[in-house]
Order: structure tokens, then C-alpha cells, then sequence
């Protein structure tokens, strides 16, 4: 009698799974790891459906990357339909999210809007180029990037693997990519003995397939970012910029428990700059949000919006909130806004 096969264990747990393969593979760098703590399709950070991580067919197309609860897309598509009806009518909203909780959230919430609403990958798009705008907000400080170190004057690749008693610990291993020293030679910069950075090169493949997607207009990038010139020779950034976030709270040790926090590094503005000259988008501008948001006209927009509130305390919640969104100093001020223009197709 032959008995039957028996069945694979299943490994529960993305700490256990990641501890498992490093077993079998050895190290691994801290790109992958990092994409498989927050991208994890079971457990990763930002496609877990137990954690709550947001509250902070037309000729014409508004693209967003990583929508995350919808709301920006609710309040573009209320603007438009109230306001600007022929531009609605010929608009389609087309949202790039990879978690699927996330798309489940959006359709609930968009669902007044279908018709004009589409989930498509940006790769997906490049054979149909067309006018329109690409948004993102927050994405690329939350794509997986690799972290390296000077070395004797060799460039080293931070890797994850596992000690004795199975914790994620740091190993210093060759550069798992030659594109991490191509990074650092286009920009001109040698770090410093013992120096830590990071250098996302996933913001850079993006960068490439947004482009692609668009023959005409507008790729607007909101994040927390700073130039090149400071990320690399500040001495307050030696250690680099990556962190870990629980419940709006530094984590101190960012290999601890992958899918259960937040990890983000700095966006390096003038990578971005530099890669998309290279792909045949113009820099149109760089500010402060708040400045930007002034600058868009966020007071007329407010004065017309108080105007149609029914109440004293609706038009309270809005000047609180915009006032929250200007004031020097605040949050706001903290993130930038990057917009590339495209005037052209990009050459074959």
C-alpha cells in the first residue's frame, strides 16, 4: 500500500516565512525584505485587512499611485462633478493600488463614481499613452529600498539574515545589484567611512513606467524627501534615513516584526530630478506643500467652499483644517511637491 504524500507544513507567520528563506538562500538584502514586510500579499504592512493605516472611459485621465482610502480620489471627482461637468464626463480615474484591501476599501467608498473609476496597474498603461495626470502622495517613501554602508572604501549592501535564536540581524554583504554604484557614481557622492544610506531604486523603475504611461502632461509627486546634497553629506544623516512606525510611534529596532510596521525612508529629490530629465520630463517645480497648496489657490477654494456650507460648525471644520494644512511650521511644511511635465512622447 502506498502512503499518501504528506503535505507541506504551512508556515503561518511572514517573520517565519522570511526566517525560512533565509535559511534556505542565505541573506537576503534589505529591499526584499522590506518589500516583504509591507507588501507581504498575506501579511504585509500595507495589505493586512486587520490595520486600519489611513487617516493622516474618457479622453482624459487622472492616474493615482497608491490612493490609500480613496478620499483624495472622492474629493477630485466631487470637484469635478459638481463643478467642471464636461471635464468629468470625459475624465477616467484610474487608480494604481497594489493591496487588495485597500482597492476593497476604495470601491465601497468611490462607489457613486462607477463608470469613471478604474484599477489598473501603471504598466498596464503604456501601450495606451494618452493627456492626463499621475498623482502620488506618500508612495515613494514607502517602496522598498536598499540600504548600504562605506566600508574601507567599498561600498557594502545591508542584508538581512537570522542569529542563533532567530532574530533579523544586519549582514554586511557585495552590493546585490552593480546599479547601487552606478547610483552613487551618476550623483557624485562618496560616503564617509562607517556611513549608512539608503538609495531606492524602485522609485526610479517607477518613475520609468509613469512616464511611460502618459505622452502628455503632468507627474505630481507629494512626499517626505530632502536633496541629495543633504541625504549624503549631513552629519545628522550619517546613520541614514530609514524608520519604523507603530501606532505613530518610532520603533527602534525596524527588523523586529516584519508586516507589523511601517517602514519609510527619505525621497531624494534630486535622484528624481535626474532620472526624470533623463526620461524626458521637465521639472516644473519643487516646494514646501503648504507654499504649494497657497500657490494653487487653497484660499479661493476655501472661500468658495465656506460659501456653500449649511452651518457655522462645517465652515469651522474647514478653516480648521486648512488653517492646520498653512501654518508655518506644521506638517504640511514637512513634505514636498515635486511636479515633472511632459510635453511630448518619450523617443523610441
Amino acid at each position: 500500500m502506498v502512503e499518501p504524500e504528506a503535505k507541506p507544513h504551512r508556515i503561518s507567520s511572514l517573520a517565519a516565512r522570511l526566517r525560512e528563506r533565509i535559511k534556505r538562500e542565505g541573506p537576503i538584502g534589505f529591499r526584499d525584505w522590506m518589500e516583504a514586510a509591507l507588501y507581504d500579499p498575506r501579511e504585509g504592512y500595507y495589505c493586512r485587512a486587520d490595520l486600519k493605516r489611513w487617516g493622516r472611459a474618457g479622453d482624459y485621465r487622472i492616474i493615482e499611485a497608491g490612493a490609500g482610502a480613496g478620499h483624495f480620489a472622492r474629493g477630485v471627482l466631487q470637484t469635478l462633478q459638481r463643478d467642471y461637468p464636461n471635464v468629468f464626463s470625459a475624465t477616467r480615474y484610474i487608480i494604481d493600488e497594489a493591496s487588495d484591501d485597500a482597492r476593497q476599501r476604495i470601491r465601497r467608498l468611490l462607489n457613486q463614481f462607477e463608470g469613471h473609476v478604474e484599477f489598473r496597474r501603471l504598466a498596464e498603461l503604456e501601450d495606451e499613452q494618452r493627456t492626463g495626470i499621475i498623482f502620488a502622495n506618500e508612495l515613494l517613501d514607502a517602496l522598498p529600498a536598499h540600504r548600504v554602508l562605506m566600508r574601507k572604501g567599498q561600498l557594502a549592501e545591508m542584508c538581512v539574515g537570522t542569529s542563533d535564536n532567530g532574530s533579523f540581524i544586519w549582514v554586511e554583504l557585495e552590493p546585490t545589484t552593480p546599479r547601487l554604484i552606478e547610483h552613487f557614481e551618476s550623483a557624485g557622492v562618496q560616503l564617509s567611512e562607517g556611513q549608512l544610506a539608503e538609495v531606492c531604486l524602485d522609485a526610479e523603475d517607477w518613475y520609468t513606467r509613469a512616464a511611460a504611461s502618459i505622452n502628455r502632461g503632468y507627474l505630481i509627486t507629494v512626499d517626505y524627501g530632502a536633496e541629495e546634497t543633504e541625504l549624503y553629506t549631513a552629519p545628522h544623516r550619517r546613520q541614514g534615513t530609514l524608520r519604523a512606525f507603530h501606532q505613530h510611534q518610532f520603533v527602534d529596532d525596524v527588523l523586529a516584526q516584519p508586516g507589523g510596521y511601517d517602514l519609510t525612508t527619505t525621497v531624494n529629490w534630486t535622484n528624481l530630478k535626474r532620472v526624470g530629465a533623463s526620461l524626458g520630463l521637465q521639472s516644473a517645480l519643487l516646494l514646501e506643500q503648504d507654499k504649494f497648496l497657497l500657490q494653487a489657490g487653497l484660499l479661493d477654494e476655501l472661500e468658495r467652499e465656506m460659501a456653500r456650507a449649511v452651518n457655522e460648525s462645517e465652515r469651522l471644520r474647514m478653516s480648521t483644517s486648512a488653517r492646520e494644512m498653512i501654518l508655518p511650521g506644521g506638517m504640511s511644511s514637512s513634505f514636498q511637491v515635486l511636479v515633472m511635465k511632459k510635453a511630448t512622447s518619450m523617443a523610441c
